[in-house]
């Protein structure tokens, strides 16, 4: 009798309703997200992890705890579009890291630097590549809150044909090839996509990736080749949609950019040949142009002072790709492509310090608003979440605050002071908590 009674008291504790969170936040000055102009002394209502109203003027409803910024600039949580959170630079030669690092020490990586990306404000992350099962099991610890981080959209390993940028045994010896989940994400015919597609949705994921063209971290492929086949990569695009995930494809020359535009995806990571008449693509199709400035910089920075970190064919296409990457960001901002905020953060850049790409973007062209919405509103629509991005009713209180203005200096963002996830304070006073 004593057990039963202690059992209905857990039940009914375990059934009794959770005490609802109200919060008001004091903002001194709020950029919302929308592309409004900034709006000064402004109340946002916040209960348990949702918006509920934008109000002007400093207000308190009644039992609402007060979150003071008022003398601080809030935005809504910035979102990074392409990372690769489970990656990390490791120095050395990168042919023995490739085949010592397992996925469970990529694992333990990720961990600390899902923290990283939170704490530094960008509470939202598509992240563009990494082991499946591992990816997917950080996203669902971050979810349960058991580990700290972003929210976390996640598109598992990229998919790509036998010697292209995502094939694993690149640049090893054939030997390798016989590693069996090395064959995992090879597709080389339209019914491997399709099935690699539906295993992948199966496993987890939520966002597709391709591998059109070469790449530059890769071994002995060219990024102005196209590697996948048209009827290849129109069955991973088809197939992904019926599902109901987007797909985001690495290409950096005009005929992969260009085909797999026409074919439907849904953003380009890179863009690096793009021209006009791609350009003229993007816009008719609707397309996002994620350009990752700011691995493309710190890869020429690496090809110029320490090769020797990297294998030489990294080297020599990086010192090509590198400043062409700003060059293009430039032509198709003023081309009027939309453009997502994208790192491409694997190490060479410092998880949390993904907030250099904002001035990366300036220096491209965009006014300071323009990169701010790069990062929040575009980002948000390129994911295809209407829970964040932008600081509204019915969105998540995902926040942060900064000291100054980011319309005067955007690098004010890159020391960001304030951070809140649905409602809940996980940075203040510079200070984690």
């Amino acid at each position: 009798m004593r057990l039963a009674r202690i059992l209905a008291a857990v039940l009914a504790l375990a059934a009794a309703p959770v005490a609802a969170k109200d919060l008001v936040i004091h903002a001194g000055t709020l950029i919302d997200g929308s592309g409004a102009a900034p709006k000064r002394q402004v109340s946002i209502l916040v209960h348990d992890d949702r918006i509920t109203a934008v109000q002007p003027g400093f207000v308190t409803p009644a039992g609402a705890e007060v979150v003071d910024l008022s003398g601080k600039t809030v935005l809504p949580g910035l979102i990074d579009t392409h990372v690769h959170i489970l990656s990390a630079f490791h120095p050395g030669d990168p042919i023995r890291n490739a085949v010592t690092r397992t996925d469970y020490q990529a694992l333990i990586d990720g961990v600390n630097d899902a923290r990283a990306t939170l704490m530094a404000g960008f509470t939202s992350i598509r992240d563009a590549g990494g082991p499946t099962n591992a990816i997917v099991a950080l996203k669902k610890g971050v979810e349960e809150g058991s580990i700290p981080g972003p929210r976390m959209w996640v598109a598992g390993d990229a998919l790509g044909p036998t010697g292209g940028h995502g094939d694993p045994a690149n640049g090893l010896l054939p030997d390798f090839s016989e590693i069996p989940h090395w064959h995992d994400s090879v597709i080389d015919t339209p019914e491997q996509a399709r099935t690699t597609v539906r295993r992948m949705r199966q496993l987890g994921v939520d966002q597709i990736k391709i591998m059109p063209s070469g790449g530059v971290m890769s071994i002995g492929d060219d990024p102005k080749h196209q590697l996948m086949a048209d009827d290849e990569i129109k069955a991973v695009i088809d197939t992904a949609h019926s599902l109901g995930m987007k797909v985001m494809a690495h290409a950096h020359g005009k005929e992969a950019i260009d085909h797999t535009i026409e074919l439907g995806v849904d953003s380009i990571e890179h863009g690096s040949y793009a021209d006009a008449g791609t350009f003229k693509l993007f816009r008719q199709h609707g397309t996002y142009l994620v350009p990752t400035m700011l691995v493309a910089q710190k890869v020429y920075e690496r090809a110029t002072t320490h090769p020797e970190q990297l294998n030489p064919s990294t080297a020599e296409k990086a010192k090509v790709i590198g400043p062409m990457i700003l060059r293009m960001a430039h032509d198709a901002q003023a081309a009027g492509v939309k453009i997502a905020l994208g790192t491409d953060t694997f190490g060479l850049s410092a998880h949390g310090e993904n907030a250099q790409e904002l001035a990366l973007m300036v220096q491209a062209g965009m006014t300071p608003m323009q990169a701010i919405l790069a990062g929040t509103r575009n980002a948000a629509d390129l994911i295809g979440s209407t829970d964040i991005g932008q600081v509204q009713p019915g969105r998540y209180a995902d926040l942060i605050a900064v000291d100054g203005d980011p319309l005067g200096n955007v690098r004010v963002l890159e020391r960001v002071a304030f951070v809140m996830k649905g409602g809940t304070v996980v940075k203040a006073d510079g200070q984690p908590r």
